[in-house]
């Protein structure tokens, strides 16, 4: 084993979503059988009996990479030293709440916890990851408020998104997800999510050559993809937890360990790709390499439909800005 272990914060540790996630950690499903780990879990006071619970069960569980964990309410306490921060924990929507309200709601917590990883959290050697909703701009919040560690360490979660569409086109093929590559998730972790083949390959093929029907791409798989979340909370009455996880876990690890040259879907601050207000966390296609860094694929041709999509997405994520722009001093 490496003697050395990798600090992993993780909020909202308690919930449904946290509670999928932390096992996989602890017993080396996200980096490996021979790395330890030490897990910092932060929950709200109130839930502090509830994450006990998980702190128990994880040490029954005695896994060998699995040196310690820290239950905590202090967003400080569990970010002290975090090598990676998994930011699940956000303020749900009630009945009768509208959206400027959760957006506001959610802004407060995370200013409070980007405030908390610059104070504590290891600077430009933290990566964090964003799940909780509205994911891209409560990464932009986390981000303004941490400036010690740089914006393009902060990533927001449409790995889920694209492993959806992935198993989406698959089926539709009649081919593993495996055989697909250079699929891509555009924009806002939202409905204005822009679902992509156009760039795709299936065994070597053009995917809009292997899939011509068009109007399954238009009025099924796009939908599918774009409503997924609310599908199974229609049908389980919970939002989803173990495939939400699952895309955390493969999230950081295609950050820890690169892609190796292949495309995946991550939301990144934007520098102008695309025509992106810069400063915005937009969902690119993106490829990282093993050293942690990584690159926006950059100079696709984009058709007019898909730039029109693309562009309500942006358009989204400026609105989201402004009903938090209060929050956000010295945003241009």
């Amino acid at each position: 084993m490496n003697n050395t272990p990798i600090r992993v914060a993780v909020s909202g540790a308690a919930g449904q979503l946290g509670y999928a996630l932390v096992f996989r950690i602890a017993s080396g499903g996200l980096f490996g059988p021979n790395q330890p780990v030490i897990l910092q879990l932060l929950e709200r006071p109130e839930a502090t009996d509830a994450l006990d619970g998980v702190v128990m069960e994880l040490l029954d569980c005695a896994f060998p990479t699995l040196s310690k964990v820290v239950a905590t309410s202090s967003p400080e306490v569990a970010f002290q030293g975090a090598d990676y921060a998994l930011l699940v924990g956000a303020f749900p929507r009630g009945p009768g709440m509208e959206r400027g309200d959760l957006l506001k709601k959610n802004a407060e917590i995370f200013s409070t916890q980007g405030k908390a990883l610059n104070n504590a959290a290891n600077g430009s050697g933290t990566r964090v990851i964003v799940v909780g909703n509205p994911a891209n701009t409560n990464a932009m919040i986390a981000s303004h408020h941490a400036p010690n560690i740089p914006p393009s360490n902060f990533s927001a979660l449409t790995r889920l998104d694209h492993n959806r569409g992935l198993t989406q086109l698959a089926t539709k093929a009649n081919c593993s997800v495996t055989d697909i590559n250079r699929f891509v998730i555009w924009g806002n972790h939202s409905t204005t999510m822009v679902p992509d083949i156009t760039h795709a390959y299936i065994n070597g093929k053009l995917a809009t050559d292997v899939i011509t029907d068009k109007e399954w791409l238009q009025k099924s798989f796009v939908p599918a993809v774009q409503k997924r979340g609310a599908a199974i909370i229609a049908a389980r009455k919970v939002s989803s937890a173990a495939s939400a996880a699952n895309a955390v876990v493969e999230a950081a690890a295609s950050w820890h360990f690169g892609t190796h040259a292949k495309w995946t879907s991550a939301a990144h601050v934007s520098n102008g790709e695309y025509g992106v207000t810069p400063g915005l966390f937009y969902s690119y296609p993106v490829v990282y390499n093993e050293k942690g860094e990584y690159d926006i694929v950059r100079n696709l041709p984009i058709d007019q439909a898909t730039a029109d999509a693309m562009e309500a997405s942006h358009k989204e994520l400026l609105e989201e800005r402004d009903a938090v722009k209060d929050l956000l001093s010295n945003l241009s």
